[in-house]
């Protein structure tokens, strides 16, 4: 199928097919020019344990798209189930009265909060349509044993009560 055939996608029904797709919420933070700057995502995935790779995509609009590509390094904060807060004041609903902490003794930019915080070194970036895809080594990471905040549907949710208590175990590659 060649470029001119392929089919309109609805906007409206592209957002919500992709919101299906339940998902942790990230902080991505950087250090620029002097000042902590910091976006709600939830495009976050690993990348590869060997080396050990993490992927973030950036809206090319947002104003962090800038601090991203102008940074060498970014820090992953995985927020727990009672951070919403946190989750909306980076999303852009300012918050005067939180207090923000960051972790400034590594190489990236951390909230001292968060359940879960990676350190990575932005190794490679690629285009992709309306986005960049930042490619982070992961240089330092840490976790905390605290129920991370999910999104779904464009709502935030927890882990709740109901959970399979299936062990997956490590995945056989075929």
């Amino acid at each position: 199928m060649n470029e001119m055939s392929r089919p309109e996608i609805d906007p409206i029904l592209f957002r919500r097919a992709m919101s299906r797709f339940a998902t942790g919420v990230t902080v991505i933070t950087v250090a620029h020019d002097g000042e902590a700057r910091g976006m709600t995502a939830n495009a976050f995935m690993s990348g590869s344990l060997e080396p050990p790779l993490c992927v973030v995509s950036i809206a090319k609009r947002a104003h962090m798209h800038l601090a991203m590509m102008a940074s060498r390094h970014f820090g992953v904060n995985i927020l727990a189930e009672d951070q919403v807060a946190l989750s909306e004041h980076f999303a852009g609903r300012r918050n005067p009265r939180l207090a923000l902490r960051f972790d400034r003794s590594g190489p990236a930019l951390l909230l001292e909060s968060a359940c879960a915080r990676i350190a990575a070194e932005v190794v490679a970036r690629h285009d992709c349509g309306d986005h960049t895809i930042f490619i982070g080594h992961i240089l330092t990471l840490d976790a905390e044993d605290r129920p991370p905040l999910l999104y779904h549907g464009g709502r935030y949710h927890g882990l709740g009560t109901s959970r399979l208590d299936t062990d997956v175990g490590v995945p056989e590659f075929w």
